[in-house]
């Protein structure tokens, strides 16, 4: 076999194996629940969150776009995934709590993060509840304030009754139980960030949103771009909820690590 070939074969299986290596994944308990993560790459802590009833499977695609440069946490939020199923009323600030106890066991000390839909909603309380964790975060149809009974046809269409109408969640959750779950603590989906609250998060932020998101509210946008005291806004024409998925993938990958690799003012 031609030397060049082998070397380039060689260079490329130790690329596989370092990949390998530097791979994990854990079942933890925190605060009495079991919470699923894994970890890719090597470098400074950036988390990826994902939004209400996906799991940290919707962030894999990204993997490979970012674990050269950062170790990079997927994190199956409470509920969600191989994490143990809701037990009791949904509170946005509860997942917050319980990811920042995640992130202590980790012993991380300052992270970047992603968050999609609830994920960033959960960024925005973990900013709050931890101010000097977060460098910078994006959130992506997420401002930190959402109440479900703003939205009764989501209420009326997202039912267990209903759930072969949504493709995805078999994917991502094994279990009618979980799924059962997932969609009855629907209806307890609130959470609100005062123009006070905005004011003291720390961190710098980047709002992605398209302007075709109509569970998006654009006064709220308006707010949080107002009050936040280091942000970017972003939005994307002709683009819905998942801002960063399908044909405008390869823009987001490019614009979220300009942003991250900024440093702080």
């Amino acid at each position: 076999m031609n030397k060049k070939i082998v070397t380039l074969l060689l260079c490329m299986l130790s690329s596989v194996l370092l990949a390998q290596i530097s791979e994990k994944s854990e079942l933890v308990t925190i605060n009495g629940k079991k919470i699923y993560y894994e970890k890719h790459g090597k470098g400074k802590p950036l988390f990826f969150l994902h939004g209400y009833t996906l799991s940290a499977q919707a962030w894999k695609p990204y993997v490979k776009d970012f674990y050269e440069e950062y170790e990079v946490y997927l994190v199956d939020l409470n509920g969600h995934g191989k994490s143990d199923a809701f037990s009791k009323k949904l509170s946005i600030k509860e997942v917050a709590k319980d990811l920042n106890a995640l992130i202590q066991y980790l012993q991380l000390d300052k992270i970047k993060a992603v968050g999609f839909s609830f994920g960033g909603d959960i960024l925005y309380q973990l900013a709050l509840l931890n101010p000097t964790l977060i460098e910078s975060m994006i959130t992506i149809g997420a401002v930190g304030s959402w109440d479900v009974n703003n939205f009764k046809k989501y209420q009326e269409a997202f039912t267990f009754e209903k759930k072969d109408n949504f493709s995805w969640l078999k994917k991502y959750h094994k279990t009618d139980k979980k799924i059962k779950a997932l969609m009855e603590q629907f209806k307890h989906y609130t959470v609100h960030v005062s123009n006070e609250e905005l004011q003291s998060i720390q961190p710098e932020v980047l709002i992605m949103v398209g302007d075709n998101d109509d569970g998006i509210a654009i006064e709220e946008v308006a707010r949080a771009r107002k009050n936040l005291k280091d942000s970017d806004l972003w939005i994307l024409p002709n683009v819905s909820h998942g801002a960063h998925e399908g044909e405008t993938k390869d823009e987001f990958v490019k614009k979220a690590k300009a942003f991250l690799s900024k440093k702080k003012k």
